[in-house]
């Protein structure tokens, strides 16, 4: 039996969700293969990454404009999905996801977080379809700044209620959420589904880089980023600089021409992450020579490799921070905020430094920056070979043994 998951996105490893979806898209793909549907979005093919998966036939479906695309979206509206959402509404990936639903050798349809659940709604009143979480959605999403698109935190929890209610089965990315949607649904039925990634294909780093240098990846379009960002450089830099003159930070990623601070406007239109961004130009907070914004980097190892430690300053956000997981995976020393690690089983002082506040980040940052840390490093990609790697997901999601919740 082959499996279908379907994608709003095209699926490139720019960002964390696409980091979830290509781990999900190689574990399923292990047992009997994989068809991944996408719509065309954010990129105008695949990375080769993605067509490289054993097993994986890739299949497009191209969004409609005009009239087909505001009849789809009306009619989510009408549903009760937030308008953030509803924008991702396309007929053309649903039709496409009922068709190849239909596959006499179909297993289990997964749609890929929540704008593709809503897409499918139809179709999982004809036959089960399981929905990937990425987040717990209402746990947080009321507290961002761009929040503006998705209504209320009351219209959010009904929202995700209806999800988990209409899901044959939610995937749920931690413990924490798994529990939190639990709660909001208790008749739902619910899958510890973590964050993967290929660890047998990551060279970790060796040794000390010389400069002092931290290292922050991510989608710095996605609003929780930005926040971590604003608190690096207004309260966290400024403190190591009076220690470590010399420290510098280097940001990684897509996203760094995006607003520090998101309002909405006409110009809002659905993000990275699914959700609403707003657009325009801003007044760069990054204007110090000590803070260098590579963008987009092909080669992570190189870069990993040019820096003493990473940082991962969630102070908002659900589910695990992939680009956490893949910084210990590089065995690079990891200095977190404790919401990133929610989700995780890290121990402060053992796999990773963990620093609550500024004062309590900058000197945890001092301490890595000044001396290196690769014991720290060493024991932080061990514990991600051990819980998430592919093939451990692989192997749980071709039983039916999996930690389940409800």
């Amino acid at each position: 039996m082959k499996d279908l998951l379907v994608s709003t996105h095209t699926p490139v490893l720019r960002s964390g969700r696409a980091l979830r979806t290509y781990g999900l898209a190689r574990a399923l793909a292990m047992h009997g293969g994989l068809d991944l549907l996408y719509a065309r979005f954010e990129a105008p093919a695949p990375d080769a990454t993605f067509a490289a998966i054993p097993g994986i036939a890739l299949h497009e479906a191209i969004p409609s404009r005009g009239a087909p695309r505001l009849l789809a979206y009306a009619r989510a509206r009408a549903a009760g999905v937030p308008t953030a959402i509803a924008r991702g509404a396309s007929p053309e990936l649903a039709a496409a996801a009922a068709r190849l639903a239909a596959a006499p050798d179909r297993g289990r349809v997964i749609a890929d977080g929540p704008v593709a659940a809503a897409a499918l709604a139809r179709l999982a009143r004809r036959r089960p379809v399981i929905y990937n979480a990425h987040n717990f959605e209402s746990g947080f999403r009321h507290e961002l700044d761009d929040a503006s698109g998705l209504g209320s935190a009351r219209t959010l929890r009904a929202f995700e209620r209806g999800l988990l209610e209409r899901a044959s089965e939610s995937w749920m990315v931690s413990e924490p959420d798994l529990a939190a949607a639990h709660k909001l649904c208790p008749t739902a039925r619910l899958r510890l589904v973590p964050n993967v990634l290929d660890v047998a294909a990551i060279e970790p780093v060796r040794g000390v880089a010389r400069e002092r240098r931290a290292i922050f990846v991510a989608n710095f379009a996605y609003a929780p980023n930005r926040d971590g960002l604003r608190f690096l450089l207004e309260e966290v830099l400024p403190r190591v600089w009076e220690q470590l003159p010399d420290a510098t930070l280097a940001l990684v990623g897509a996203g760094l021409d995006a607003p520090l601070t998101a309002t909405a406007d006409a110009g809002a239109s659905r993000g990275a992450d699914g959700w609403s961004s707003a657009s325009g130009s801003h007044e760069s907070l990054i204007d110090d020579p000590r803070v260098q914004t590579l963008g987009f980097v092909a080669d992570l190892r190189a870069t990993y490799a040019a820096a003493r430690c990473a940082v991962v300053p969630l102070r908002h956000g659900g589910g695990t921070p992939l680009k956490l997981l893949e910084a210990l995976a590089y065995g690079l020393p990891t200095v977190a905020t404790p919401r990133a690690t929610a989700g995780l089983p890290l121990r402060d002082g053992e796999h990773c430094l963990i620093a609550d506040g500024a004062d309590a980040f900058a000197a945890a940052l001092v301490r890595v920056l000044g001396d290196g840390a690769p014991a720290l490093g060493e024991r932080g990609r061990e514990l991600v070979a051990e819980r998430y790697s592919v093939e451990a997901l692989g192997e749980s999601l071709a039983s039916e043994n999996g930690r389940h919740c409800g």
